[in-house]
């Protein structure tokens, strides 16, 4: 699958302060989103994310799936991750959106929100292996959404609604200043796939 897509114009931080949050704006069309949504829904390989959380297991209604250039592992609520080699058409859109971002990505994590029911509470993305200063880039497909920031230390709360072929990038210090979320709304029936482009190291300073 090789679509054309649209080059973006990067907007401003939309974060006040202690980060840098830069919306891309759309750089798919509805139409070729649509159809990155429904390719990707049927050609990765989802299964629900599962761990140890206060000693229990659980198993989520969301879906995930890692890609990455190794398959590289991790160990994250007492549940070893491993990274799968990367599906073609996802490798494309990744070195497009390197060119954009001007940031290399080693690896993809992909989440699959059947309807509104589902979300994603509020967590910083600051993993080790994730470096410092992470560069994560995230991209929309389907149902629109409202993504949140809350800052850690601060009242300060951002509100963005996501929309199909929408780009999002953070950078800085976003992740040890600022917690996210993907609120849940029961209006939306429609699925919706998250794309977060990062960098993965495997040895970490």
């Amino acid at each position: 699958m090789n679509l054309e897509l649209f080059a973006p114009e990067r907007c401003d931080n939309v974060l006040p302060y202690d980060g840098i949050v830069q919306d891309y704006g759309l750089v798919l069309s509805a139409e070729h989103s649509e159809r990155y949504l429904q390719y990707f829904l049927q050609h990765l390989a989802w299964q629900p994310d599962e761990g140890l959380l206060f000693g229990q297991y659980y198993r989520t209604q969301r879906q995930v799936v890692w890609y990455g250039d190794e398959q590289y592992q991790y160990r994250y609520s007492g549940a070893v991750k491993q990274a799968l080699l990367w599906q073609p058409a996802l490798w494309r859109l990744k070195q497009q959106i390197e060119q954009w971002v001007g940031h290399p990505f080693n690896s993809c994590l992909a989440n699959l929100y059947q309807d509104g029911t589902q979300g994603l509470g509020w967590h910083s993305d600051d993993e080790p292996n994730l470096g410092r200063h992470a560069v994560i880039a995230s991209l929309s497909l389907g149902a629109t959404r409202k993504f949140c920031f809350q800052h850690k230390h601060r009242a300060n709360k951002v509100e963005l609604l996501l929309h199909s072929g929408q780009l999002l990038v953070m950078r800085g210090t976003t992740q040890h200043y600022w917690k996210h979320a993907l609120m849940k709304s029961n209006k939306i029936i429609q699925p919706r796939i998250n794309l977060t482009f990062r960098y993965f190291h495997t040895a970490i300073e």
